[in-house]
Formats: C-alpha cells, structure tokens, sequence
C-alpha cells in the first residue's frame, strides 16, 4: 500500500541545500536529514543507466508522454534505508517518487502511476510545478487516487481472510477537523480510546474491520479546510456515508453545517446510506440529566444542521462518545447491517 510521496524540484540536483522538497503525507526530511533524498537521486540516475543498457530497444528505454510541455521516465524501483521506493523523472528537472510497504510490488502500480500523472497535466488546469499550494494539491490528488487503486484493486486487507460469501462496505468517514474522526476509526478497529491524542490527521488512512462474514472498510479523510476540496476523492463506491460533529463545539456549528451541505450539493451520492454522528457527548451532559439533555440537544442538532432536507436517501443520527464509549456498539452494529 502506497504510504507516502514525494516531489524533489530545483536546478542542481547535486546541490541538495538548494533543492526544493515536498512530500505528502509525512516530511521525508524529518530532523533536517537528506540522505535519503542523496540516495534518490543516486539511485534513480543508476537505475534509468542499467534499463538502458539491458533494453536493446531505444524505443523502450524510456517512456516518455509529451502532453502540454511535460515527459515522464519510466518509474525506477529502489530499496532505500529499508523503504520500498519508486521514483521517476519528470522534465529532466524534477524527481517525483512514491513510498509502498515493503511487501509490494512497485510494478503493479506502474500503469496507474503513469496514466495519473499524464491525466492530471492533461485536464485543462495543469500543474506549472510553480506555486507550492499548487504543488501539494497535486501530490495530495495523485496520492489518493493511487491509494484508492492499490486498496481497490490491489489490496485485499491482508489481515482480512476474505471468503466468497462475505460482504465488504465502503465506508467513507468525514467532517471538519478536530471531531474525533480518525479517534472513532480507532476505537472501532482497536476497541482503545488514546486520551490526549491532539495530533490532527494530516493524511487519509484505511482501516479494515472484520465481523463474522462482514467487512468493513473505513476510509477516514482529514477535515482541515486545505483538504476539504479532496473529500469527493474518497466517495466512489461508497456504501455508507460518515459525517462526523463536534456536539461540543456550537462555535464551529456553522461552518460545520456549511461543509455538509456543500458536499451533499456539489456531488451526487443520493441513495447512499448518511450516518450523522454527534460526537463528545461526555462534554455536554451530565450523569443526572443525561436522557434531557441528549432529547433536547439532538433536536436542535436537527433543526439548526436542517437535517429534515435530507430526503434522497435514509439517514440516522446517533450520538456518541468515542471517549467514552457510549453507543459505539450501537453504531457498529448500524454499519454492519444497513447494507
């Protein structure tokens, strides 16, 4: 599974203090090292020679796509500091890279990596690789369309024993940052709540959960508003539909409303199956007056959010507290048996 990828960018690439470096969805360059990104470029130039000399024919030494002004090498598989890499040129000037488990095979994804890449600087709105926004964009979009091949198409959850009679739901989990969205994953997949976790997911990630013949598997996107616009990514083939409010934060209602329904609008997910969760009831209510002040929360929850608009698909509102614990088995069960 593709875990991370890379853009290396500047006019000497041998002069790594003035080589620009961008990676999604962890900094290659933790703790200022770039050593790796030495051995990226050693490695790639040494493997782009050694295709050439074993290719006899000069018509497949590289692969080259000419669309707007870019070219692309073909992709060079490289072992380095125990990380399963493939990299490829682009331009001659720039290095684009992706980081699998080391299980993989970089070469199942070649087909998918090459025409991704020529697709994007095809459609009308290409990356001039000049604007750093512009830059991350892309390599957020490339890494979560070769993630979503690689888990659809090559990855069958290898913790998973999958049998011909099992039934497996998409699941996609989103809402603006700070929720408890990826926390919820969490507590679903490992049963643990971690107290004090206030790292916010800067990456997309993909849990497997397996109950009888069933099998769950949980896309959580990150809901900061620079990633928001990539949400759309995550929801083809979707069997249900996650969407996750802070009940505890009233401050962040609006625009916590404003991101549900620019979603439901702008793309076409009717029919799909809508789970509303109200998240961090421990926050809200207390021991004494629980029942009270959930009836009466959870209706103004549904006239404020206008949740009664909702009528091209089913839908159902729960509240919970991941903390806590409180209805997750409820919810559970609501996701393994509404498809």
């Amino acid at each position: 599974m593709l875990s991370n990828i890379f853009l290396l960018k500047g006019k000497n690439f041998h002069d790594l203090n003035s080589l620009d470096v961008y990676s999604y969805p962890d900094d290659i360059l933790k703790n200022g090292n770039r050593d790796f990104v030495k051995k990226v470029i050693i490695g790639h130039d040494q493997g782009v020679i050694e295709n050439s000399r074993n290719d006899q024919d000069s018509s497949n030494q590289k692969i080259k796509h000419e669309l707007n002004h870019f070219t692309m090498d073909c992709p060079v598989p490289q072992v380095i500091d125990d990380l399963n890499v493939y990299t490829s040129c682009i331009n001659s000037k720039m290095i684009i890279g992706l980081i699998f488990n080391k299980d993989d095979n970089p070469h199942d994804y070649k087909e998918i990596f090459e025409d991704l890449f020529y697709e994007m600087l095809n459609n009308g709105k290409c990356c001039k690789f000049e604007d750093e926004m512009e830059i991350e964009n892309f390599l957020i979009t490339l890494f979560i369309d070769i993630r979503r091949y690689g888990d659809e198409f090559i990855e069958k959850a290898s913790e998973i024993s999958f049998k011909p009679t099992g039934i497996f739901i998409k699941v996609f989990l989103f809402g603006i940052d700070d929720v408890g969205k990826t926390s919820f994953v969490r507590r679903i997949k490992t049963g643990e709540f971690i107290d004090n976790y206030l790292t916010p997911t800067r990456k997309f990630n993909i849990e497997h959960v397996q109950k009888q013949n069933r099998y769950l598997a949980i896309w959580d996107m990150p809901g900061q508003r620079a990633f928001r616009e990539k949400w759309f990514k995550g929801i083809q083939d979707s069997n249900i539909i996650i969407y996750m409010i802070d009940v505890a934060n009233q401050l962040r209602f609006e625009e916590s409303k404003r991101e549900l329904w620019n979603f439901m609008n702008k793309h076409d997910s009717s029919g799909i199956p809508l789970i509303i969760l109200g998240n961090k009831t421990d926050l809200i209510k207390k021991p004494e007056e629980q029942d009270n002040t959930l009836i009466r929360t959870k209706q103004e929850i549904i006239d404020f959010f206008e949740l009664d608009r909702i009528n091209d698909r089913d839908y159902f509102f729960y509240f919970t507290s991941v903390k806590t614990n409180y209805n997750m088995n409820k919810i559970i069960n609501t996701l393994f048996n509404t498809v």
